[in-house]
């Protein structure tokens, strides 16, 4: 990607990507399944909770299929829904990434769960609630496995990156990004807070595990995050390998990376632990081309995912919102698809 995934991006199509009426959509993630179709494994929750933070206690990973990349996707079936106040993610599933290792497929996803009721319809549900103050700080990363893409999915009983106590990671563990390394091996980074006192968070950091088999324990490679958290503030890495080691975009929090608030940014790596800003920086913004002609610049633009065919990427999907910025200003959510130049 020497010249810069930003430079090859092609108008998206109005009519692809993923929507629901009734539903908050997000995370989307697109996997060329057995039967040779496109399935999107996404978030939903309902719109009686608000956008944010209603994902915390009723969201649930759900598959989604199309004939061709761009869409659009049909809702085919829940994949991941609750199962449980008792389960460590049994009252919401979020944030999937799915991926196919020789005929296995690998979905990754945040799980949380808290002891409380759920929110009747209507009823006041914001971020002070203790169902959300709980369910913040139960987030964990799992892993669920199958031999199709259509099921059954085999869960873990407890996540693969638990928090560590005293660690940059204490507090909360998502936003998972696997890589596929040599012999099978995989690298998963992801988004991780501190604990402070009482039901308090740090910023967002990104942590870096390793796996020698995806089945097999994952252990976090260093005590410290990959990036210098006062100078690099992202969410929502997706990383891949290249000919020269590894690259990675990922979401700038305030613009101080690649130049626009919320826009992406490009990191390279030698060897997939040590990091740095790549030369040109920016890997998307949130203002979009459409393929009538239009352009708008999108509320919010997250999770960015890339699909990969032949060993090329050859679409970009994200998570997008209508509206001024800001979560609250949201009336609708959808993942949306962007062709990429080849």
């Amino acid at each position: 990607m020497q010249k810069g995934l930003s430079d090859r991006l092609l108008p998206a199509p109005r009519a692809g990507g993923f929507y629901m009426k009734d539903y908050w959509i997000w995370c989307g993630s697109v996997v060329k399944g057995e039967d040779g179709r496109f399935h999107m494994f996404a978030s939903r929750w309902p719109k009686s909770l608000p956008m944010h933070p209603g994902w915390l206690v009723k969201s649930e990973i759900v598959r989604a299929v199309s004939d061709t990349p761009e869409g659009p996707y049909t809702f085919q079936e829940v994949v991941l829904p609750a199962r449980g106040a008792q389960y460590w993610d049994g009252r919401s599933t979020h944030n999937p990434h799915i991926i196919r290792v020789d005929h296995t497929y690998l979905l990754y996803y945040m799980g949380t769960t808290h002891p409380f009721s759920d929110p009747a319809p209507e009823e006041p549900y914001g971020l002070e609630d203790p169902r959300c103050i709980v369910a913040r700080a139960n987030k964990r990363v799992g892993l669920a496995v199958s031999s199709s893409v259509f099921g059954p999915w085999e869960r873990k009983d407890v996540p693969i990156l638990p928090t560590r106590p005293g660690k940059f990671d204490s507090f909360l563990t998502s936003n998972p990004a696997p890589c596929v390394q040599d012999k099978g091996s995989i690298l998963l980074m992801y988004k991780a807070r501190r604990y402070e006192e009482g039901h308090l968070h740090g910023n967002m950091t990104i942590g870096l595990a390793c796996a020698d088999h995806y089945n097999n324990a994952y252990k976090v490679i260093a005590d410290e995050p990959v990036f210098p958290p006062d100078q690099f503030h992202i969410e929502d890495p997706f990383i891949w390998r290249t000919d020269g080691g590894y690259e990675m975009i990922a979401k700038d929090m305030e613009g101080t990376l690649c130049g626009e608030k919320h826009g992406g940014i490009r990191a390279l790596s030698e060897d997939g632990k040590t990091w740095r800003l790549a030369d040109n920086p920016k890997a998307y913004s949130r203002t979009v081309t459409w393929d009538d002609g239009t352009i708008q610049e999108m509320g919010s633009f997250e999770r960015p995912f890339l699909l990969f065919q032949d060993g090329v990427p050859t679409h970009l999907f994200a998570a997008v919102a209508d509206g001024p910025g800001g979560f609250r200003h949201a009336t609708n959510t959808w993942n949306m698809v962007i062709p990429i130049q080849v």
